[in-house]
């Protein structure tokens, strides 16, 4: 039985997908103003580990992320996110390109993090330029619904009209008019209204026509009318990082319910901040990095899913290089166990005490129970350890190796993690032969026969793993 967190509740409830048997999940997706750091790519590596477990479970799921390449002004830090310049203008102009070039090139390098990350890809990946005239028509919904107004060519949200407004964050009105940080407008009636559509200026590279200006939707507005177009008025799950609560998905719920009248979505699942050397991630505090900066210190993008894998979504994770030594550590284990798994002659047919069934319920039970990732690879490593002890000792059966290869495959299946074949898992007959004579010499106490032979076989690129019952394993290196 899944439980998630639902942030709407703030408690674990049990999941139920709104039509049996499927779920409509939508994950809000970059930016693409510049690479995607490795902050963005923890929340995603959970919607992408979320979503495993749901098919490995029976779901189908439709997956949705969106590529954000217009209406995310550069003040974020205040309340509504409606002021300041488009991010996208400001790359273009950093990189001197068009703003769909800037768009184009780090969403290629967004989908290439997500082929080395090992990512399922979503079955959509819609650009809010692209769905203007879907954005316009929700607009004019909520005019018509007395929800929004406009005044010299801007439209905004009047958040006083939507009664649930802070559901999700759970922040009041109150609240907000006298702590937040608002942003000033002279066409808004209050300082928390949200734009939902900005006149354009005239150098504006980005804006289209509509019935108010020529100019450019709002950031928020966005993700409300490509979710809704492709996942219908309600979805199953929303996902986001923690920053995108308030104002972001407080937002989207305002305009979505307040256009649809219907729950925009059951499940809210957010990730919390990752953290650099204990401090907030920053490019003034040359603690920003990217996937390119993990790959070019000679880790690999296995090495940071795993360590992203070893902290619960919903903890604070604290990055530093010796953290992800530990774990590029820890995920060897893992893949010199597999390479054992599949390298391993077994040589008795003596019963095996380990119980692999065991440890895929306990692991089932532990990624159920909203998505523990690290009890699971806590599971993961003590039946690790007790089959490389069978195996030591010459006591696990083809029948438990077989479980065990099944076990791992079926644990895989929600945890992602890409092990690096080998090129061949055929032992030639030559080096079994040779394995053999030395197992025999052993036996007659030649040891210096049996180390020559030792010898002989590491030259040829495969070591022995010696066992106390005298047989032995072969490993490819």
């Amino acid at each position: 039985m899944l439980k998630l967190y639902n942030t709407l509740t703030r408690k674990k409830e049990v999941f139920e997908s709104i039509e049996t048997g499927k779920v409509k999940m939508y994950n809000c997706g970059p930016t693409v103003y510049d690479y995607s750091h490795i902050g963005n790519l923890r929340t995603f590596i959970f919607a992408d580990t979320l979503r495993r477990h749901l098919e490995t479970i029976g779901y189908e799921v439709r997956q949705i992320m969106n590529i954000t390449d217009v209406g995310h002004l550069t003040a974020d830090d205040l309340s509504q996110a409606d002021t300041g310049e488009d991010k996208m203008l400001k790359a273009s102009r950093r990189e001197k390109k068009t703003p769909q070039d800037v768009a184009n090139f780090y969403t290629e390098k967004f989908f290439e993090d997500l082929e080395k990350l090992n990512f399922k890809k979503a079955h959509f990946f819609p650009r809010a330029t692209t769905h203007i005239p879907q954005i316009i028509k929700m607009v004019e919904t909520l005019i018509e619904k007395g929800l929004a107004y406009e005044k010299n060519g801007n439209v905004f949200y009047d958040v006083t009209k939507f009664k649930d407004y802070g559901k999700l964050s759970k922040k009041k009105l109150a609240d907000l008019k006298e702590n937040a940080r608002l942003e000033k407008h002279p066409d808004k009636k209050h300082g928390y209204d949200f734009a939902l559509w900005l006149k354009a200026p005239k150098e504006h590279l980005l804006k289209w026509k509509s019935p108010w200006s020529l100019g450019y939707p709002g950031w928020h507005i966005e993700c409300s009318a490509m979710s809704i177009e492709y996942l219908g008025e309600t979805m199953d799950i929303h996902t986001g990082g923690e920053d995108h609560i308030f104002p972001h998905h407080e937002n989207e719920i305002a305009q979505s319910e307040g256009c649809t009248e219907k729950e925009f979505s059951k499940f809210w699942l957010h990730t919390r901040f990752l953290l650099v050397d204990s401090q907030k991630m920053s490019k003034s505090k040359n603690n920003f990095y990217i996937l390119k900066d993990i790959l070019d210190k000679g880790f690999s993008a296995m090495d940071f899913r795993f360590m992203m894998l070893s902290s619960h979504y919903r903890s604070s994770l604290n990055f530093t290089w010796d953290g992800l030594q530990q774990a590029s550590a820890n995920f060897k284990k893992i893949s010199r166990f597999i390479s054992r798994l599949q390298e391993f002659q077994i040589k008795s047919e003596e019963a095996s005490k380990i119980d692999p069934k065991k440890y895929l319920e306990y692991f089932d039970e532990a990624i159920n129970d909203d998505l523990n990732t690290p009890k699971a690879l806590s599971i993961l490593f003590e039946m690790i350890s007790e089959a490389n002890k069978e195996m030591d000792a010459g006591q696990l059966s083809p029948k438990n190796l077989a479980l065990l290869k099944n076990t791992w495959n079926k644990m895989n299946s929600d945890l992602g993690i890409e092990i690096e074949k080998k090129k061949s898992s055929q032992i030639p007959n030559e080096i079994i032969d040779l394995a053999e004579e030395r197992v025999q010499a052993r036996k007659e106490k030649d040891f210096e026969k049996a180390d020559e032979i030792r010898k002989k076989i590491g030259k040829e690129g495969y070591t022995l793993d010696d066992m106390p019952n005298g047989t032995y394993g072969i490993i490819e290196k």
